[in-house]
Parts: structure tokens; C-alpha cells; sequence
């Protein structure tokens, strides 16, 4: 499904972030990211979904047998990659019902598929809200203004419950969660995780991983991945930290 190899890339400042990098996500897999500080998980994020900040020097990115970086952000989104981002920006003045609304029927309407009816969406929005532990009213509130940080992570939920990607990239996702909404959030990845559908998770902790499945976890440092396994890693990255892993060994 998603295919990465030998990703070099670097900001436009010059400086490397991500070098030599292969990671290769079959349909119906979860891979978890993990890695300090510094380590480039979010970037990789950022330039699967196509972020202009960063410059691609070398390597490929190819997703359901097409070449990734010859598309627009948009145009990746219309073939199904979403991002949730680490830091959702904030829209004053639009609803985060009509936020929604747009995306969902431009999407629709650049893959020749039916447009949703305002009722419909809206239905299907609150129905979003209620999995992600969220009132109704919140759809009327301006996109990600005035939020907290657990409620951007959650609203962004919301869009990739009613967009149905098929690669999702969840760029720390749990992060600023309290205890319930993380479980609401692990319940909502977990729904969300299905044989057609790939997933690759970005995360410091395990904790999420205590309510989500995921079949690999990576280890990133200096921008390469040194070291992968299965979830028991995330588990002794949890105990013992990461300088243990430092320089592949």
C-alpha cells in the first residue's frame, strides 16, 4: 500500500532531517513510529501528506502503485492519505460543521462519487462526535479556535471518521489526552483499523498502545529507523528508554 525507500529529505534551510529511510505498510497494517525528540517522525508525517517545508532529496514514495511525490496535498488527499496533525491549525469564522461539509463532498466530488446531503452529514457528524466523546455542539463551534489540545486531537478524529481514508498517518494523536480520552481515542483508531485500510502511528509513549493493536513498531533516531519489532518494543522503549537502541545496536 504505501512504500517508502531510501527517503532522504531536508528542510529549506539545508539541513537533513530524514536520511536512508525504507518503511513499507501492507494493506490492513498498523506500524507505530517512536523515537526522541529531533528523531524526524513528524516530518515523515509531514511529507507523506505532501508539507511544502520540506524538500524531498531523494528516494521514492509510493502509495497504492503511484508516485506520491508528484502529487499536490490535495490531490493526496483525494486518493485517500490523511493526516491528523500534531498541531491542527485554527479556522475563525468557519463552523466546524461546514469545515467538514467542504472537505467531505470536494472529496467526493473530485472522485465522481454522490455528494452527501447537509442532513446527512449532519447526522453523520454527530454520530462522530459521540464516538470521539464529544456534544453536539461542538460542531458549531469555529475549527480548532478556542479548543483544547485534547479537543483538536479528537475533532481531527471526526475527519477521518467521515472522510474513510486508506493510509492514515496520526502524528501524535494521544498527546495532551487525560486518561479517558485516551481510551476514547484508542476505542476510535481501533474502529477505524480495517483489512483495506493502513495505519501508521506517531507516539512517544505506549500508552496508546495499551488500546491499540499495531503489528510494528520503529525505532527513528537522526532520521533513520534503527531498530523494529513488534509491540513489545514500544514496551521496553516505555522501561528503558532509547539510548539503548542508539546507532542500531
Amino acid at each position: 500500500m504505501l512504500k517508502i525507500k531510501n527517503l532522504e529529505v531536508s528542510i529549506k534551510e539545508g539541513k537533513k532531517i530524514i536520511q536512508n529511510l525504507d518503511l513499507y505498510v501492507k494493506s490492513g497494517e498498523t506500524h507505530t513510529i517512536m523515537g526522541p525528540n529531533g528523531s524526524g517522525k513528524s516530518t515523515l508525517s509531514n511529507v507523506i501528506a505532501g508539507h511544502s517545508d520540506y524538500i524531498v532529496d531523494g528516494g521514492e514514495i509510493e502509495f497504492l502503485g503511484e508516485d506520491l511525490l508528484a502529487l499536490a496535498p490535495e490531490e493526496r488527499a483525494i486518493k485517500g492519505v490523511f493526516l491528523s496533525f500534531q498541531y491542527p491549525v485554527g479556522l475563525p469564522g468557519v463552523s466546524t460543521i461546514s469545515f467538514l461539509q467542504a472537505v467531505v463532498n470536494e472529496q467526493r466530488k473530485k472522485r465522481s462519487e454522490p455528494l452527501v446531503e447537509a442532513i446527512d452529514l449532519i447526522q453523520m457528524a454527530e454520530e462522530a462526535c459521540e464516538m470521539v466523546g464529544l456534544p453536539k455542539s461542538f460542531l458549531h463551534r469555529p475549527l480548532n479556535k478556542g479548543f483544547s489540545g485534547g479537543e483538536k486531537k479528537r475533532a481531527e478524529l471526526i475527519q477521518l471518521i467521515l472522510l474513510q481514508p486508506k493510509i492514515v498517518v496520526l502524528d501524535e494523536t494521544d498527546s495532551g489526552l487525560d486518561i479517558d480520552a485516551l481510551r476514547v481515542v484508542g476505542n476510535v483508531i481501533t474502529e477505524m483499523q480495517n483489512s483495506s485500510r493502513g495505519m501508521v502511528i506517531v507516539t512517544h509513549y505506549n500508552r496508546l498502545l495499551e488500546h491499540v493493536k499495531t503489528d510494528y513498531v520503529h525505532v527513528m533516531s537522526a532520521g533513520k529507523i534503527i531498530k523494529s519489532g513488534d509491540a513489545s518494543l514500544a514496551k521496553q522503549l516505555e522501561k528503558e528508554g532509547y539510548s539503548w537502541v542508539k546507532d542500531g545496536k
